[in-house]
């Protein structure tokens, strides 16, 4: 655990230490913070959350906590722990009522325990007035009955990651647009020897993803409007059709694939097309190796195609951050979040990650950091194009456990596969999510 105060801040880092850092550099003598919310006397903040795939990123965003407390003078602890751990600690935090007071987590997290979750809706909308709105995703994931229990810290927007020349070999300029353009794609590089690969194991964000998508472009979903559990449906199994033909294009193993699995199988030229934020391109451009920077070079990015339902029904990733009520320092924590959110902060961060983040603010679209380089650009796009885990229904404890229980994942795996008929497979997961929506 990382422990910020500002004495040790000014003691440990001093002006030359910071000055070769990216962003904002504290230093001795800096102004003070100029506060929204009046800072309680003697406060400090514990915070959890999750640790960045992108070094830089990390390295950002304790910088920028070094920063507030310079400039506030609250202390901060800093506990970073891997995302799969972020649950259990904050579902104990909540239940005791101590410990970590500001949690980064995923999705729909902070609706497990809303009533207990400080009221941000002030603070949001003083933000989304100054940054241009947020996008509708995010306000999906962080309000319940009217009120903001969250904000969003950023989504992580997935693409389709190519060997251009490989699908140039196979007769493809880019990625079609329409499910049997991609589908034909992909059987086109399998022939030729150069496979694709989707994460079909408990892969929290790359399973969940494009196995979302599959369902939502064919117009099925785990629940309707009114949260009745509607995914045996035609249009479900049609999904799973769909799933059981692409299957054969993949590399073998993607049963129990995990996050880092298609991003290892993607550089080692073992795979020509993936799904999967930027971090891959981020590893490959930055190497020294030769072999990865060429492979970089060859790398582009692209959005899934759009099925039968008519428009895009991609799933990116979302890390938001919430306020525990059992807090004795809830301006603190406010303006802590307010702080990190800020142009100032927010546009530093999100560079170092070099897309890894992509922004819950509107205002953020036009950071020039989506157009330096091409490659990043079609992440930028994320967030308008995402629908919400849980869709269509209210989002609550129900929709949590579907995700975190990998409903839609199973089933897609188990008639990809042919573990199960399609029909067999849409039956289970009907049968898994309602005992989640019994209520």
């Amino acid at each position: 655990m990382a422990a910020f105060t500002r004495r040790g801040v000014l003691k440990t880092l001093g002006t030359a230490a910071l000055a070769g850092s990216t962003g904002i550099g504290a230093r001795q003598g800096a102004a003070a913070l100029v506060s929204r919310y009046p800072i309680e006397k003697g406060a400090s903040l514990k915070v959890l959350r999750y640790k960045s795939f992108v070094q830089a990123a990390e390295s950002q965003f304790q910088l920028n906590t070094r920063n507030f407390v310079d400039q506030s003078g609250v202390n901060v602890s800093l506990e970073s722990v891997a995302i799969p751990d972020v649950p259990a600690k904050a579902a104990l935090a909540a239940n005791v009522g101590a410990g970590p007071e500001i949690v980064f987590g995923q999705y729909d997290m902070p609706h497990l325990y809303a009533d207990k979750c400080l009221d941000l809706t002030e603070l949001a909308q003083y933000l989304g007035d100054r940054y241009g709105g947020w996008y509708d995703t995010c306000q999906r994931y962080c309000t319940s009955d009217g009120r903001w229990i969250a904000l969003g810290a950023y989504f992580s927007s997935y693409c389709v990651v190519y060997r251009r020349s490989l699908v140039e070999s196979v007769g493809f300029a880019e990625i079609p647009r329409d499910l049997p353009g991609f589908l034909k794609l992909c059987k086109a590089l399998k022939a030729r020897g150069a496979p694709v690969g989707f994460a079909l194991g408990n892969a929290a964000g790359d399973a969940n993803t494009w196995c979302h998508w599959l369902i939502w472009a064919h117009g099925g979903k785990l629940v309707n409007e009114k949260n009745e559990v509607v995914i045996n449906s035609k249009e479900t199994l049609a999904a799973l059709e769909y799933a059981r033909e692409l299957y054969p294009t993949f590399v073998p193993g993607t049963l129990s694939w995990l996050d880092p699995n298609n991003n290892k199988a993607y550089l080692a030229g073992e795979i020509s097309l993936t799904y999967n934020p930027i971090s891959i391109y981020y590893v490959a451009k930055t190497s020294p190796d030769p072999a990865l920077k060429a492979v970089a070079a060859d790398t582009y990015h692209d959005h899934l195609p759009i099925g039968a339902i008519g428009r895009p029904t991609e799933m990116s990733a979302f890390i938001n951050c919430w306020v525990f009520k059992h807090t004795r320092y809830p301006n603190a924590a406010r303006e802590y979040l307010r702080f990190l959110l800020e142009r100032e902060q927010y546009e530093p961060w999100q560079r170092a990650s070099i897309g890894q983040m992509t922004q819950t603010l509107k205002a953020y679209e036009a950071s020039p950091l989506w157009t330096e380089d091409p490659k990043y650009t079609p992440f930028r796009d994320g967030p308008k194009l995402s629908l919400y885990s849980g869709y269509a229904g209210k989002l609550g404890a129900a929709s949590s456990a579907c995700r975190e229980d990998f409903i839609i994942v199973n089933m897609v795996a188990e008639a990809a596969s042919g573990q199960a008929t399609p029909q067999a497979a849409a039956a289970r997961a009907e049968q898994r999510a309602r005992r989640y929506y019994r209520a």
